[in-house]
């Protein structure tokens, strides 16, 4: 049987889009980069382009990043994915699985509907709503309903009086009409992503915030480290990641004074933590998952 033929869609340069097809490249022998900013869906003719390439006659494609930055547009990207899906070319995840987890809300609305433990989060478009939220929490962290790595979010005290809060308010409603209020969680210095592939449980690395960043993004500083979890902690992630059908992601756990919470499951979860967190080549299992599964399906 000849090599099955994968792009990957991602970020041309970045370090785990780049991880990902030289793991393609080195079982298949081919290497194709997808931006999907330089895509056109010609639907009249069936035919998704990337340059000379007509992505629908590949075998699969495998999305380690579908866009920079997250946004509504970021959806249409992925619809323009499920042409190719339905010309018989296997996506990893399927594109309609990544959409339910693009949006903030709608990733948050599938795991509390399934009684997942989450932190105490309030929606809502009006202010004072937002403002009684403050009041409520004490604390809060206001979040984009598109973004990652903690990119416009940002904490608003109660104690910082009711001009602030109300400026601090005013100025993220600006930005963001719909706004995602949760109760900010005192984490005891880290917080875990819960690795999977395929369902199964590969390991668990920490995310250990430096100086006093509120969160513990590496962007924001932090770092990541190792991380012996909890079954308590394996079985809820696992839960968790079993709602969206996801071939490989990341759960963002926090272990709290009454039990373990989720905060997210990553639309597309992190080589690199699982590298240095826990020494983990996520990107070669899962080319070797693709590849698997592409002939157990010839």
């Amino acid at each position: 049987m000849t090599e099955p033929n994968i792009g990957v869609v991602g970020i041309p340069g970045k370090w785990s889009t780049d991880t990902l097809a030289d793991s393609v490249e080195s079982r298949t022998g081919r290497r194709l980069v997808v931006d999907m900013g330089r895509v056109e869906l010609d639907l009249a003719s069936g035919r998704l382009l990337h340059g000379d390439t007509d992505l629908c006659t590949l075998d699969a494609l495998i999305v380690k990043k579908i866009s920079a930055s997250y946004s509504p547009a970021t959806l249409d990207r992925l619809e323009m994915l499920r042409v190719a899906e339905a010309a018989g070319v296997r996506v990893f995840s399927p594109a309609s699985n990544i959409l339910r987890l693009i949006d903030r809300l709608s990733c948050t609305v599938t795991l509390r509907n399934a009684g997942i433990p989450m932190p105490a989060t309030r929606i809502t478009e009006d202010i004072e709503l937002a403002f009684g939220a403050v009041a409520d929490f004490g604390s809060a962290v206001f979040k984009p309903l598109y973004s990652t790595k903690a990119r416009g979010m940002c904490v608003i005290d109660a104690s910082d009086g009711e001009h602030e809060v109300r400026s601090r308010i005013n100025a993220f409603h600006a930005a963001n009409p719909v706004m995602y209020i949760q109760r900010r969680i005192d984490l005891p210095g880290r917080d875990l992503g819960m690795v999977f592939l395929a369902g199964d449980y590969l390991g668990c690395y920490a995310r250990v915030p430096q100086g006093d960043a509120w969160n513990t993004t590496i962007d924001s500083g932090g770092r990541y480290a190792s991380h012996q979890a909890t079954t308590q902690q394996i079985e809820l992630a696992h839960k968790a990641q079993a709602l969206f059908g996801m071939d490989f992601t990341t759960v963002d756990v926090a272990q709290t004074r009454d039990g373990p919470i989720v905060f997210e499951v990553s639309a597309f979860g992190g080589f690199r933590g699982a590298r240095e967190g826990i020494g983990i080549d996520v990107a070669g299992r899962y080319v070797d998952h693709v590849i698997n599964d592409l002939r157990r399906r010839a």
